[in-house]
């Protein structure tokens, strides 16, 4: 059903009446040999119908389901009443990046799990309503109007310009204070940029927001390496506070017979190398990657379809997932598993590495171990326990392994006293207030591996306490 068209406020039964809309998408068959945006994003008539679906509950649960407490009713009702530019005002007093949280943020765990109308049926489509208001805004030349603060006198380093370090940033500018971003590599965005392909995230979006940022003051500095370029006592005397964001980059492999081979891949390596560095793009000016004619991508998480799917781009004929459980415990988003199988991307569940092999220090295949599903361990999911007998080679080129990062210990190698866990994450409270006074810390570096509106609500948190500390050491 279509909504009606008259100006009538809709019923509760009219609303209730009104089906989800769904996102048109590059063809599947086009889009696995290209890095365009698979989501094309949503007409004005048809976000208008969606927002229309939104029962404005005066308990505002969805709003409890977002780490960044973006105010969802009420952008949706500006929405609804196809007064785009309020509904951008609207998202911006909450959310720094609300462009790129319509494409990467898993709604469907968060806000929408919480949304009423899930309970019978759909939730009406936050994330598509949230692309689409940003989207329309950078179309339409918008600004951030967000009024500053009075110069606080303060200044404020933050390490890491990723989703956690960004979203800081942000808020602490519309606090008045002087923000200046700590970035290692070349341009700003962390795992925005290097992690996120192209065709979910395209990089002209990520500019426009990290653009918007710099309007309000914030300052950027790349190629600055915390713990090599400067350390975190130096920014504490030039800083009258600090937020570390600089992520959890450092890749944790598999431990298996053949890792050291040509063409084997961490999932930082291989992402990075395709979507910082261009390796996806012709000419002398790519960053040289084998093009493999079958890859093989060991995990089940975003960054193992983001790996994959990035194979098949690059040609392979064969892009293959192997891994360990069932597809129901798989933490990737639904839609990325339903993207990536209609791209053709091979799904092996039950199954585990236990050796790559090679020849002429080159992979030539992996071998793999049929599993089944034992008692649940540590996290709750049920622990795959290998099947005696099943090992069985796979043929290919390329492997590259996806599953999971660890803290790397170049910042807090050269601040000892900096509290960690023994994981080697920085220790923190629910403010983000480390050992260390004035130090704050949130993000992947004390989550461990997690997602990107967590650290991004990590950062507006960390913020907030920031505040605090400064007005209250004023």
């Amino acid at each position: 059903m279509t909504a009606p068209t008259d100006s009538k406020p809709l019923t509760a039964k009219q609303r209730m009446a009104i089906e989800r809309v769904r996102m048109p998408e590059q063809d599947a068959t086009q889009r696995a040999g290209n890095f365009e945006e698979v989501n094309l994003g949503l007409a004005e008539a048809a976000a208008v119908r969606e927002a229309q679906r939104c029962l404005q509950c005066k308990n505002r649960k969805c709003v409890e389901g977002c780490p960044v407490e973006v105010d969802i009713p009420e952008f949706i009702a500006k929405v609804a009443e196809s007064d785009f530019a309020a509904a951008f005002e609207v998202l911006k007093r909450t959310n720094a990046l609300p462009a790129m949280c319509g494409r990467v943020c898993p709604q469907e765990t968060q806000c929408e799990q919480m949304c009423v109308r899930a309970a019978k049926g759909e939730p009406v489509a936050v994330g598509y309503l949230e692309r689409f208001v940003a989207d329309w805004a950078m179309q339409h030349g918008l600004a951030d109007k967000t009024d500053l603060a009075a110069p606080s006198g303060f200044k404020v380093a933050v390490v890491g310009s990723g989703p956690g370090g960004l979203t800081a940033a942000g808020e602490l500018a519309r606090m008045g204070h002087e923000v200046t971003v700590f970035e290692a590599l070349h341009d700003a965005g962390g795992v925005l940029r290097y992690g996120i392909p192209q065709f979910r995230l395209p990089k002209e979006i990520l500019d426009y927001e990290v653009g918007q940022l710099k309007a309000l003051g914030v300052r950027i500095e790349c190629n600055v390496i915390v713990g090599k370029t400067i350390t975190v006592e130096e920014i504490r005397r030039d800083f009258d506070a600090c937020f570390v964001a600089n992520g959890a980059g450092l890749p944790v492999f598999l431990k298996v017979p053949g890792e050291n081979l040509n063409g084997v891949y961490s999932a930082n390596e291989f992402l990075t190398r395709v979507n910082l560095m261009g390796a996806y793009k012709g000419g002398p000016g790519r960053t040289p990657i084998i093009r493999a004619r079958r890859a093989v991508v060991i995990g089940g998480g975003n960054t193992a379809m983001d790996g994959v799917r990035t194979a098949k781009r690059l040609g392979a004929e064969r892009a293959m997932i192997y891994y360990r459980r069932t597809e129901t415990e798989m933490p990737a988003r639904v839609e990325e598993i339903k993207h990536a199988k209609e791209e053709g991307v091979e799904f092996h569940l039950l199954e585990a590495p236990v050796a790559i092999l090679g020849e002429e220090g080159w992979v030539r295949g992996i071998r793999m171990q049929k599993m089944r599903l034992g008692e649940p361990d540590a996290s709750g999911r049920r622990r795959p326990v290998p099947i005696e007998g099943s090992e069985h080679d796979v043929e290919c080129d390329v492997v590259v392994v996806a599953v999971g990062v660890r803290a790397n210990p170049l910042l807090t190698s050269t601040c000892p006293e900096l509290k960690l866990n023994k994981w080697g994450y920085i220790e923190a409270d629910e403010d983000g207030q480390t050992s260390l006074p004035g130090v704050f810390a949130g993000g992947d570096i004390v989550r461990g591996g997690a997602t990107v509106i967590l650290a991004m609500g990590d950062g507006k948190r960390a913020a907030r306490a920031i505040d605090r500390y400064l007005r209250e050491k004023k």
